[in-house]
């Protein structure tokens, strides 16, 4: 089979690798739709954390049965949405549930080879059925799960305040669900192209500009209060400090986004506020059913999320086009 290698930043090739053997409790499946995501463009462009070259990436999946187990309830021909968080089932966070943060995770086209390629064998506990739901609405189940956990780990609720730092493909996916949940939701960004697609797709009532003047003007919409929830979808560390001061008394603030190194805040701000403080990986089960749910019953406008798409073997030529900004890429994906 073919797919597509990237071995070294910047260096995308199209190579040939033996047709995946299905192993006991594995189905095989070809992939059919790829999303690509913040990570693939910071693997593309040499700077995603704990990543070894050369990778096959892609985790955002979706593709049809070609085999599975006798008995299993896949069978050929099925559509399906990939959990591409292979964990343990035996680890500490594994016992509690919380699959996301397994001791040992391995997440696929990050830790391990991933989909950007004809065919895949995984375990059937990683594949569901896609029912009620198109292939490429299938690929992009993940993304928006991240956003769903992040929220949940929040308990955002009706009535409360939410600011989403960062308007990125994860940022929509937190603002989405925070509103779903009721919350009156802002949004904050450097780019406008994505302030407007927050207003005008997801329907945002606060779109603020960074810049000068932003603190003012979020001290004034929320009458000096601030928010109750913050979520950090920057990948920033100057942002990530910032965002502890946006923090209501009594409030919430998550971290979605991951960087290299460390971060600080003001200990006496921190503690006169009550600060909750959480981090967010991944996300759960639970949290893909969510997605699945609300994909569903049309709540999620994945037509005008995704904002571009192209052949898995044109990915070498658009990936350098997609990671510019002026692109205006929100999702991108690759078909098959």
């Amino acid at each position: 089979m073919r797919a597509i290698l990237c071995r070294n930043p910047r260096e995308l090739e199209i190579v040939e690798r033996p047709l995946p053997e299905r192993k006991p409790g594995e189905a095989l499946m070809r992939i059919r739709r790829i999303g690509v995501c913040g990570t693939d463009m910071h693997i593309y462009q040499g700077n995603q954390p704990y990543f070894v070259y050369p990778r096959i990436m892609g985790h955002e999946l979706s593709g049809e049965i070609v085999e599975a187990e006798r008995g299993s309830q896949l069978k050929p021909g099925d559509p399906v949405y990939i959990v591409p968080y292979l964990h343990c089932g035996h680890c500490i966070a594994c016992r509690a549930g919380k699959t996301n943060c397994c001791t040992s995770l391995k997440v696929l086209g990050v830790h391990i080879d991933g989909g950007m390629c004809e065919y895949l064998a995984l375990p059937e506990t990683h594949l569901f059925k896609a029912e009620g739901i198109t292939l490429d609405e299938a690929a992009m189940v993940e993304f928006l799960a991240i956003g769903a956990h992040a929220v949940s780990r929040a308990r955002v609720s009706r009535g409360e305040r939410a600011l989403v730092v960062g308007a990125g493909p994860i940022g929509v996916g937190v603002a989405l669900f925070a509103q779903l949940n009721g919350a009156e939701v802002s949004v904050i960004d450097g780019r406008e192209d994505r302030l407007a697609f927050a207003a005008k797709v997801l329907g945002v009532p606060h779109a603020i500009t960074l810049g000068e003047g932003d603190a003012e003007r979020m001290r004034e919409e929320t009458g000096g209060e601030f928010y109750g929830h913050v979520f950090d979808c920057t990948g920033s560390p100057k942002a990530m400090e910032r965002g502890f001061s946006l923090v209501a008394h009594g409030g919430t603030y998550v971290l979605v986004s991951i960087v290299q190194g460390n971060i600080s805040f003001s200990d006496p701000e921190f503690h006169k506020r009550e600060t909750t403080l959480l981090s967010s990986r991944n996300a759960t089960l639970v949290d893909f059913a969510t997605v699945m749910t609300a994909m569903r019953e049309a709540k999620v406008p994945t037509r005008a999320i995704r904002t571009h798409s192209a052949s898995l073997w044109e990915v070498g030529k658009k990936m350098p086009e997609w990671i510019r900004p002026e692109a205006g890429t929100v999702k991108a994906v690759l078909e098959l």
